[in-house]
């Protein structure tokens, strides 16, 4: 047996355009503040793609029930968001999820902690809406859950470093137990190789949930540090934070390109580690956002 039947082309390689082909699983963020931009959804975006739909003020949660039915309206498949700290109480939970399965037709949410310093209520982690068992009964099939994998800077300062794993244990098991499908949503990043160590720990785990990875969408250096100050993303922001030391480099847009076809490698390359869609966050706006993505799917 010759070297080339021992280890055949990796799978990327025999493909025309894998960056494509792995952009066109990806799933987009929205929030309900943004409806007036789902008509460039309709235009650029395939029916059935999966919209997620933050809730970043507890306030918000009747625009983001108005953009779940909107969103189904025009063919996407809607997830909101539901971030146990902007919950108040289980009634509120049923309500909440009633209107979400009842007026848009939801069958997926995901499950947050939530980036509130107090919550509102008596939870203050997704597993605790996760166990309360409002979920299945108003008929939802699918609940991610959030995974960081460059660390979680609230939770490791309380808790330690090993009560991420615990808690994606624990979440994982619950799905497992109750046969619900899960998947993982990922913080977003700017590079693979933290993301391949990370996935690779879960899975030594055992913990074999596919992985959506959040991908910051074309933007400039200096909205990309924002957004890397703010929500806390760890070393794979390096390049990011050293372009915006040169301040003539602060209006330069940075596009994911090469961090997409790194992750499409690991798609198509490593079925082992589960990567299996991108998602994409529009911090340049969305213009930028699906001008750069109908780009990469035509390339090839």
């Amino acid at each position: 047996m010759d070297a080339s039947s021992k280890f055949p082309a990796a799978v990327s390689a025999t493909m025309a355009n894998p960056l494509g082909a792995f952009l066109a699983k990806a799933s987009i963020e929205v929030t309900g503040k943004q409806i007036e931009k789902f008509p460039l959804l309709s235009d650029n975006l395939a029916p059935g793609t999966k919209v997620f739909i933050a809730l970043i003020e507890v306030q918000d949660l009747e625009a983001q029930i108005a953009a779940a039915i909107d969103l189904r309206a025009r063919g996407f498949e809607p997830i909101p968001h539901v971030p146990a700290r902007f919950v108040s109480d289980e009634e509120d939970l049923k309500r909440r999820i009633g209107a979400f399965t009842e007026k848009a037709k939801v069958n997926t949410i995901l499950a947050l902690g939530g980036g509130a310093p107090q919550p509102v209520g008596k939870y203050d982690a997704a597993i605790q809406l996760m166990e309360t068992g409002v979920f299945q009964k108003a008929g939802i099939t699918r609940v991610g859950i959030a995974g960081h994998p460059e660390g979680n800077p609230d939770i490791s300062k309380a808790r330690g470093e090993a009560a991420l794993l615990q808690a994606l244990k624990d979440k994982s098991a619950w799905l497992a137990a109750n046969k619900v499908e899960g998947f993982l949503a990922t913080q977003f990043l700017f590079e693979a190789g933290p993301l391949a160590l990370w996935a690779s720990q879960l899975r030594e785990a055992g913990i074999n949930l596919p992985i959506s990875v959040g991908v910051p969408g074309p933007a400039t250096i200096k909205t990309l540090v924002k957004y890397a100050a703010m929500c806390g993303v760890g070393n794979s922001a390096r390049f990011i934070r050293k372009q915006a030391l040169n301040i003539t480099k602060l209006l330069t847009v940075s596009e994911p390109t090469e961090f997409v076809d790194q992750l499409a490698t690991l798609h198509f390359d490593r079925p082992e580690l589960n990567i299996a869609s991108p998602h994409l966050y529009p911090f340049g706006g969305f213009d930028k956002l699906l001008g750069w993505y109908k780009a990469q799917l035509q390339a090839g």
